[in-house]
């Protein structure tokens, strides 16, 4: 029996199934955690920003884990292929992070030039090329490091230790949800394993964790564990589910009132809360097997080669359409293979990941502007840093935080345009270089949010996504 007057909370409980309660009771019997009241956070305005209006609704981000090869991808640079073979000597001592440098090595694959915009890509990206036209490219993008956990730390959450709030976890606590069935922060890995740092790149730092990212494996028979009650529990009736829900409700509501401002309960019993309303919309946008034949070719999923990340893309755009607010598509897990780290053999290791990726984040594209989507919807590919101009062994290369590449498409951006430019050999910047911090500024931007004003209040210093740092990269803005 309820006890006292309904909430929205009550019915929630009531009707979520069996999940919530089960779990919170357990947390409660140990974590022995206390309810707030709620969260102090902003609140987005009716055009969806938060500072101003916003051009862009959602975000999906594919991540390229490892450090994707510039100058075997889209930095052309024919003076490699000029001194291919040659001692760098750029006039400074040169020095690699891993290894010893080689000599310089030209790209093994063929560039072209695409589009109307003539930008110049290799030949491990075939389907991507047909699409810069719709991009705008940052050619000289830096990192402070050349290591993958900080560097993955910082083109995350702009620090490069843990322990801090990373994207999608600020722009959740900024924003909020577009919708009430499924997460407004979702993660899809690599099925072949997390990333450098793990869960420590989806991570709500210091904000409260009901921003943290919400990880699906798309791969697995039950991508979403535990969404749903074990059918051997026979003794979760709806008549038990009810009344233990019920108590708990009260239970609650008694720990808020005498224990203001800690959220941690609060931000445990949101999380349980979406996990009861999931279980009415998770099921439907999972369900890729609904998607037509022509979509699911457009994507790979019947090759087996695009299959994995085809799957990934097309269920981020499901996700995007059902209002998740940002979505975040990994390529590459952690470790010294099956990413972008390709320190031993270019030729051989880049096309079979490239492959990998390219049909499908081009398919993700396609679709998104044929649904009418691109139009507030932002996509972004980003990597941690890039790779070195010379040879690593016989024909790998290093990493590199001095340039790397970056593009944006959809919704606010200046399609076909390009800003920066590196170095000959594809070394360092030479040319309006940007940062991780002017990324993220310029993603809040779009989004509605200005980068100085998003702060939060930690260990006495006021915290924010860019740090100290940072500006909008107007130049490649619509």
């Amino acid at each position: 029996m309820m006890l006292g007057p309904a909430t929205r909370r009550d019915w929630l409980w009531n009707v979520g199934g069996g999940l919530g309660g089960i779990a919170l009771a357990q947390m409660l019997g140990q974590g022995e955690l206390l309810a707030a009241t709620g969260t102090d956070r902003p609140r987005a305005d009716l055009n969806g920003g938060l500072h101003h209006r916003a051009k862009v609704r959602r975000v999906v981000q594919l991540f390229l884990n490892g450090g994707v090869s510039q100058m075997d991808t889209f930095d052309h640079k024919p003076e490699l292929t000029k001194r291919h073979g040659e001692v760098f000597d750029p006039g400074e001592k040169v020095e690699a992070v891993t290894s010893a440098p080689g000599r310089l090595m030209k790209s093994p694959f063929e560039f072209k030039q695409h589009g109307e915009s003539g930008r110049w890509v290799s030949s491990v990206l075939p389907n991507l090329a047909g699409c810069v036209d719709d991009m705008a490219f940052l050619m000289a993008l830096t990192s402070r490091t050349n290591v993958h956990g900080p560097a993955s730390y910082l083109m995350n959450s702009g620090f490069l230790t843990p322990g801090f709030p990373c994207l999608g976890a600020w722009i959740s606590y900024g924003l909020g949800a577009l919708g009430d069935n499924l997460p407004t922060f979702v993660v899809l890995p690599d099925p072949k394993g997390l990333p450098y740092n793990a869960k420590g790149n989806f991570s709500a730092g210091f904000l409260p964790m009901t921003h943290q990212g919400t990880i699906i494996d798309a791969g697995a028979p039950e991508p979403i564990p535990d969404l749903f009650p074990s059918p051997s529990a026979k003794f979760l009736t709806p008549e038990a589910e009810r009344e233990g829900l019920g108590r708990l409700a009260s239970m609650n509501r008694r720990f808020a009132a005498r224990n203001e401002g800690d959220s941690r309960l609060e931000s445990r019993i949101e999380s349980y809360e979406l996990a009861a309303r999931m279980q009415l919309g998770a099921p439907e946008a999972l369900a890729i097997a609904s998607e037509s034949e022509a979509t699911r070719r457009l994507y790979g999923l019947e090759e087996p080669a695009t299959a994995d990340f085809g799957r990934r893309c097309l269920l981020a755009r499901r996700l995007l359409e059902r209002g998740v607010r940002f979505v975040q598509v990994w390529s590459g897990a952690g470790g010294p293979s099956n990413n972008w780290d390709n320190h031993s053999d270019i030729p051989k290791e880049l096309p079979t990941i490239a492959r990998s990726v390219d049909k499908p984040a081009a398919a993700l594209l396609k679709d998104l502007k044929a649904r009418g989507l691109l139009e507030d919807t932002l996509v972004l590919w980003s990597t941690e840093f890039g790779r070195m101009p010379f040879t690593q062994g016989a024909t790998g290369r290093d990493h590199n935080g001095g340039t790397s590449v970056a593009w944006l498409a959809g919704a606010g951006v200046k399609a076909g345009s390009a800003l920066g430019e590196s170095d000959p050999w594809s070394w360092r910047a030479a040319s309006a270089a940007s940062t991780g911090y002017d990324l993220h500024a310029t993603i809040l931007h779009l989004l509605g949010i200005d980068h100085e004003k998003l702060a939060v209040r930690h260990d006495g210093i006021d915290r924010r996504l860019t740090d100290v740092h940072g500006h909008v990269i107007r130049e490649i803005l619509a």
